[in-house]
């Protein structure tokens, strides 16, 4: 969060499908995955894709569509929702709980079990000289030291990008395609920080689709777990990044000089689209 760029998990993905396989040496391996069915270089001998349909298009598009998701959510964030974050509202319980300050709060909230446990592990003490150290605060725990962002929570930067990327990514190559099982790696149980091989019962069954949805919703749902966003701000914004893709992809078709019938992959409500 702090040190990786907006879109960087997405363009490791990108070179890791544009990288030549190297079975003997899978930590610095990557896939040299298929360009999807409807790229029209797939069945041209004497031409290959570079500027158009090729890895210098995919690569820039990528950083592209970043920009074009960011400034669609920004729009969202303030001249539409302006919703409050998790933090903020939880700050309202505090001080209508703990200072008696007249919030509306809703009656299924007030009468919730989870306050008290809140309050009982809050992660600092709040006021102790008037209260004597009993008890902590309503506030939520937060995976950053400094608190969650100034600006509204819906929708979610990240959870945007992550869903206009990854769109890019399963229309530009072939989403159907088998990862070779040499390829899966997984923490290692008894030490996180190495990896082993992964020999799940699916092991045979993933796909580079599925391991993409599973880094847009990685991503998503981590800034959920991180104190600093509603649920629906993860669900929605990935919709919402998937538009922001799936309408660049509609405008540059139409400038292509290639005989071209549209790129088909599948959307994250398990919808096939050809675009």
């Amino acid at each position: 969060m702090h040190v990786d760029v907006l879109y960087q998990a997405y363009f490791n993905a990108c070179l890791i499908l544009l990288a030549k396989p190297n079975f003997d040496d899978p930590f610095s391996s990557g896939l040299g995955a298929k360009l999807n069915p409807g790229n029209p270089y797939n069945i041209l001998k004497k031409q290959d894709a570079f500027g158009t349909f090729g890895g210098p298009y995919i690569i820039g598009l990528l950083t592209e569509v970043a920009t074009r998701a960011l400034k669609a959510v920004w729009y969202q964030k303030w001249f539409v929702h302006r919703r409050l974050r998790p933090e903020t509202y939880a700050g309202r319980i505090h001080r209508a709980f703990a200072d008696s300050v007249n919030y509306p709060l809703h009656p299924d909230l007030q009468q919730a079990a989870v306050l008290d446990k809140a309050f009982e592990h809050g992660v600092f003490k709040y006021n102790e000289k008037l209260n004597q150290g009993k008890g902590g605060t309503y506030l939520l725990p937060m995976a950053f030291p400094e608190g969650s962002p100034i600006h509204p929570a819906y929708g979610a930067g990240h959870a945007t990008v992550a869903g206009a990327c990854v769109t890019i990514l399963k229309a530009l190559f072939d989403e159907a395609q088998i990862i070779p099982k040499e390829m899966l790696m997984m923490p290692d149980p008894s030490d996180p920080t190495k990896l082993v091989s992964y020999a799940g019962a699916d092991a045979a069954k993933i796909t580079i689709g599925g391991e993409l949805n599973k880094l847009a919703t990685n991503i998503a749902i981590g800034r959920n777990i991180a104190g600093v966003h509603w649920r629906s701000d993860a669900t929605a914004s990935l919709k919402l990044g998937e538009e922001v893709a799936i309408g660049i992809l509609q405008d540059q078709r139409a400038t292509f000089n290639e005989e071209f019938h549209g790129f088909t992959f599948t959307k994250f409500n398990g919808e096939t689209v050809t675009v």
